[in-house]
């Protein structure tokens, strides 16, 4: 459905450093560097963080989040502990989430910035 997400920060380095950290977990590595932006994917840029004079306003009850898929319950983990050691918030530890599913695998965090973001694995029936 999207060919790319892009959000704003007011600090592109502090993103720099948290996003290179997090998402590697994942197989996301930073594919695009520039002065005023930064690109995300596995292969292609899907996801964009752009230095912004004036980024979207944190708000926990807009709903907003992002989630990248994890290719296994490791990476969910991996990515959790990243995101903590490199600035983030936790928003909520990996684990199973019933009320999503019962082979629901997430973690959940904040950036720097306020963005929730979300690292996701379906298990599979065991």
């Amino acid at each position: 459905m999207f060919d790319h997400i892009s959000i704003g920060v007011k600090d592109l380095e502090r993103a720099r450093r948290f996003y290179d950290a997090a998402l590697a977990p994942l197989g996301y590595e930073r594919l695009s560097n520039s002065d005023g932006a930064i690109g995300y994917g596995p292969d292609e840029v899907g996801f964009w963080v752009i230095q912004a004079e004036h980024p979207v306003v944190a708000n926990m009850q807009s709903g907003l989040h992002f989630c990248f898929v994890a290719p296994n319950e490791a990476a969910v983990d991996a990515f959790h502990a990243a995101a903590i050691a490199s600035g983030g918030t936790d928003n909520g530890e990996p684990g199973i989430r019933p009320d999503y599913g019962r082979f629901y695998y997430a973690a959940f965090v904040i950036d720097p910035d306020g963005y929730r973001l979300e690292a996701y694995f379906h298990k599979g029936e065991i």
